[in-house]
């Protein structure tokens, strides 16, 4: 039996620039604080009660970014990744600490081993995928340690040797703030049986989500975790009043698109098992995966490529499909990532209210 967890809502702060179209450089609304703060205080109007933060090499730096936009929003929590190999876990502790403290608990751990090894060797990271998950998990267990044990911590790894480390603040939320991670590979799912309050999916048939889920948490029995690991979905939305005007926003996101962009999104990303599987997913089964899912920003987006397209009630049912599976936690985003907030809000989530009673604030 699916134990039916409280039913939360995230967005996304597109730190390299938004646009409602792919192939037109004119098109694109370039990084600012203004944006930021629009994006996220629009996100927070409208109910969603985290903001996912990017991390990529053309994206602005995602803690001074978050903690601006921290300063400027009063309830949305802040997803921010932890990089094996960036910066050191005792100094990433006092950072997320301090940020935790100051936003009064506003933010959440994003794990992420990175998308492109080719991106990793070109910024000094040169770990294989497989040995940057083995860092993050040693990562992962010194911030554990550093924020719940009174005295000095002493660790001792293949990647850590640390003699007695102590750090003021501790975290207001306790033990930890929550832990996120989305990725496709077994190491991925090591990591999140382990340590991840949500494993987060990208967008992928239903059968094919609720048996991953399985095996995540058979994993985290292993680890004594099955009833503490939870389920979401990383996705995009495109919504409209109708479904014609939907489909027609969605398409034009790829007007001008060329092939170089689509070949280099395959070729750049292909060391993630994520990428790899949403790609596969476009070339076995075209356009659509399912009638509302549709895999077209795949052809020019790293990542979760996956969107929800249709008209309010077809954009609830999709949701609502995966909420039955038995994910609780929702990442979505859209173009531009305002406008698109404010219309999941007015449409889409009022359905989704009434279809789960008690799990989403009104």
């Amino acid at each position: 039996m699916v134990t039916e967890r409280p039913l939360e809502f995230g967005w996304f702060i597109p730190t390299s620039g938004d646009t409602i179209c792919y192939g037109d450089p004119q098109a694109v609304i370039p990084p600012s604080m203004e944006m930021f703060e629009r994006v996220a205080q629009t996100a927070e109007a409208a109910g969603f009660e985290y903001l996912l933060v990017p991390v990529a090499s053309n994206c602005w730096d995602a803690y001074i970014s978050s903690a601006f936009v921290a300063a400027r929003t009063k309830t949305i929590r802040m997803l921010v990744a932890a990089r094996p190999g960036y910066v050191h876990p005792i100094q990433l502790a006092k950072m997320i600490a301090a940020f935790d403290n100051l936003s009064g608990g506003r933010v959440a751990v994003n794990l992420i081993a990175g998308q492109s090894d080719t991106e990793a060797r070109a910024e000094g990271i040169t770990l294989s995928k497989e040995d940057r998950y083995a860092l993050m998990d040693e990562d992962v267990q010194v911030m554990k340690a550093i924020w719940t044990e009174r005295g000095g911590v002493e660790f001792e790894g293949r990647f850590h040797s640390i003699k007695g480390a102590r750090i003021l603040p501790k975290p207001v939320q306790q033990p930890w703030p929550r832990f996120y991670l989305g990725g496709g590979s077994r190491e991925a799912w090591e990591i999140s049986a382990k340590h991840s309050d949500v494993h987060l999916f990208w967008g992928d048939l239903p059968a094919t989500i609720a048996a991953n889920m399985a095996v995540i948490r058979d994993m985290a029995a292993r680890h004594g975790r099955a009833d503490q690991i939870g389920f979401g979905m990383r996705l995009q939305i495109c919504c409209r009043e109708t479904e014609e005007e939907a489909w027609e926003a969605a398409h034009g996101l790829l007007e001008g698109v060329t092939e170089s962009q689509t070949k280099f999104i395959r070729s750049y990303y292909a060391s993630s098992a994520a990428n790899r599987r949403v790609q596969q997913l476009a070339q076995e089964h075209g356009d659509l995966i399912a009638p509302h899912l549709w895999t077209g920003i795949t052809r020019v987006r790293p990542g979760a490529g996956i969107v929800v397209v249709g008209n309010p009630r077809q954009c609830a049912d999709t949701l609502q499909q995966f909420i039955d599976l038995g994910c609780h936690s929702f990442c979505l985003s859209g173009y531009l990532h305002d406008a698109e907030a404010e219309r999941f809000a007015k449409w889409v989530r009022p359905l989704l209210v009434e279809r789960n009673p008690g799990r989403m604030a009104a």
